[in-house]
């Protein structure tokens, strides 16, 4: 089963307090995150019909943010390193605001994938990172559910500025909708300022402040250090490592596309435009209820032991989702399909970075969860274009939907396989590891029994010569 990592922090952490203001405010910076490159894609079809794009064309704007958001790991990890989660935030929801204002001027698919795809992504980047850091440092014992619910942003957001886009849109065009936007997305520098560091009882005994001011300096002078080195690739020596990011690349490749073009199949299917825009609101709402609930289910003591075994079928059954779509036809039964789509994809999401934490440690998981992300931006890139591809050249959106599910149900299948054989080698390996501890303590025990025996007869020997 899966074990749980000590605390390496060197104090307990708070589990409450104003930790859950902390909460709120990664709630924000992360439903901004996650919802806009999936809520920008209603304005689509508006910029395909005036800049001429294809889908495959049109599809790099949302990809590349995401790509962007997530190989921004590692420069994230290292300024939050080095200045902490609060900075960081707001320097990302600046950029945030700015991507989306200068992208409204755009005359060009290419200057939108500058703005929007590499601006954007870099400010969504600082905004996640920072935020999933420190929540690991107010929360040990509560942190699945506190992940939960600030992981729950995305879908809270989702569900509000998916109508609020298709109302922008009708109301002042895809120009003024991106303005808007850019500056509700200033609310992540709010967001940011309660983001405050995390004190430890340590630093408040004024007894020890020397040895405190001592050791901060020792940390200044590692992240100083770290900061020379943006990847630790000592992770992929971590078997349980290696599986978690086979299984995660396989299911980023697929879980996005279906969101992205869920709106434009659905009108395909002859829905009207506002009721295609409330499926991402549905899927939502869904998901908004989903992630706190998963977060409460893997914090009871059935499950976090085997919280990779839920990681898994929470992937198994969002695939199977997928690969079920294309046989719907009506709107109620798009809705159905929205509704389950939001389940899993909430399942997913509430476990994802929980997982990590789980097998690298509150320690490790700010290092380990910036190459994660840089990895991930490739499937990332590929996965909304390639969907597009298929839709351009047969015509048909089933085959994006095929493509996907089959890709994300391999990867659930994956890790719930190479997970098995992973906790069977480990307790392999710990018996192994008592079993030369029990010998090499035999041979201790032996040495200083024979030592014993050289001390008792040398008294013995001496007598007898001198007899």
């Amino acid at each position: 089963m899966s074990p749980v990592p000590a605390d390496e922090l060197g104090h307990k952490p708070l589990d409450g307090g104003w930790g859950w203001m902390v909460v709120f405010g990664a709630h924000i910076s992360i439903g901004f995150a996650y919802s806009t490159p999936k809520a920008i894609s209603i304005f689509f079809n508006e910029i395909q019909e005036e800049l001429g794009a294809s889908y495959s064309e049109i599809a790099w704007v949302s990809s590349i943010m995401l790509a962007v958001m997530y190989a921004g790991g590692p420069v994230s990890s290292v300024l939050v390193k080095r200045f902490g989660s609060r900075p960081v935030v707001i320097m990302g929801g600046l950029m945030c605001g700015v991507s989306m204002v200068t992208a409204s001027f755009g005359s060009s698919i290419i200057y939108l994938y500058l703005c929007i795809g590499i601006i954007g992504g870099c400010g969504l980047s600082f905004n996640l990172n920072a935020s999933l850091t420190i929540i690991s440092k107010y929360f040990l014992a509560k942190r699945p559910l506190a992940n939960g619910l600030a992981m729950a942003g995305s879908p809270v957001f989702l569900c509000f500025l998916a109508p609020l886009n298709q109302y922008l849109l009708g109301t002042f065009g895809w120009r003024g909708s991106l303005l808007i936007l850019g500056g509700l997305m200033l609310n992540c520098c709010v967001a940011g300022a309660l983001m405050r560091p995390a004190i430890t009882s340590c630093e408040l005994s004024s007894a020890t402040q020397k040895k405190v001011e001592q050791r901060n300096t020792d940390v200044k002078g590692r992240c100083r250090k770290n900061a020379r080195k943006f990847l630790n690739f000592s992770f992929f020596k971590d078997r349980g490592f290696i599986i978690y990011i086979i299984g995660n690349v396989m299911f980023i490749f697929g879980a996005y596309a279906p969101i992205v073009f869920l709106s434009a199949y659905a009108i395909s299917q002859g829905v009207e435009k506002y009721s295609a825009a409330y499926l991402l609101s549905i899927m939502g709402f869904v998901d908004m209820f989903v992630r706190p609930g998963t977060g409460l289910v893997a914090n009871s003591k059935w499950i976090r032991p085997r919280i990779q075994y839920f990681f898994s079928f929470a992937m198994v059954f969002n695939g199977t989702v997928h690969l079920l779509c294309p046989l719907v036809k009506s709107y109620t039964s798009l809705v159905v399909y929205a509704v389950f789509s939001g389940v899993g994809f909430g399942m997913v999401f509430a476990l994802i970075f929980e997982c990590l934490m789980d097998l690298m440690g509150n320690q490790r998981f700010p290092s380990a969860v910036g190459l994660v992300t840089i990895i991930e931006c490739f499937p990332m890139l590929l996965g909304p274009p390639v969907a597009g591809l298929l839709v351009d050249i047969f015509g048909d959106y089933k085959y994006l939907f095929f493509m996907c599910g089959s890709v994300v149900v391999t990867g659930g299948l994956f890790l719930f396989i190479m997970n098995i054989y992973h906790y069977h080698m480990l307790n392999k390996e710990k018996a192994a590891k008592d079993r030369q501890q029990n010998h090499n303590i035999e041979i201790q025990e032996h040495a200083c029994t024979s030592e014993a025996e050289i001390e008792r007869t040398e008294p013995e020997a001496a007598e007898m010569n001198r007899a």
